[in-house]
C-alpha cells in the first residue's frame, strides 16, 4: 500500500523527546510507533487504552494533591509499607 497521507500534530518539546527515547528504546521510530498506534485504535475500535472520566471523588484528590494539600510524606518506600500494612 502506498503511504500518501500526513499528520501534523503540535505537542510541547519535552514530551516529544520523552516519547521520542522510549520509541528509540523500543526500537521504533516516530513514524512506525504512529502507525501502531493507529492499527491498535482500528483493532481495538477505539483507543488502545481506557479513557475514563473521573468521578467527583477523584477530581477531588487530584485538585487536593495537585494543590499539595493533606499529602503524607514518606522517607523510603518500607516506611510507606509500613505505615499503611
Amino acid at each position: 500500500m502506498t503511504k500518501s497521507e500526513m499528520i501534523r500534530a503540535r505537542v510541547e518539546p519535552e514530551l516529544k523527546q520523552e516519547a521520542e527515547t522510549v520509541f528509540s528504546q523500543l526500537g521504533l521510530s516516530t513514524t512506525q510507533a504512529i502507525r501502531l498506534f493507529y492499527k491498535q485504535v482500528i483493532l481495538q475500535q477505539g483507543l488502545p487504552f481506557a479513557v475514563k472520566i473521573p468521578n467527583a471523588e477523584t477530581r477531588e484528590a487530584l485538585q487536593q494533591a495537585y494543590d499539595g494539600e493533606d499529602l503524607t510524606e514518606y522517607e523510603s518506600l518500607d516506611a510507606l509499607k509500613a505505615a499503611h500494612g
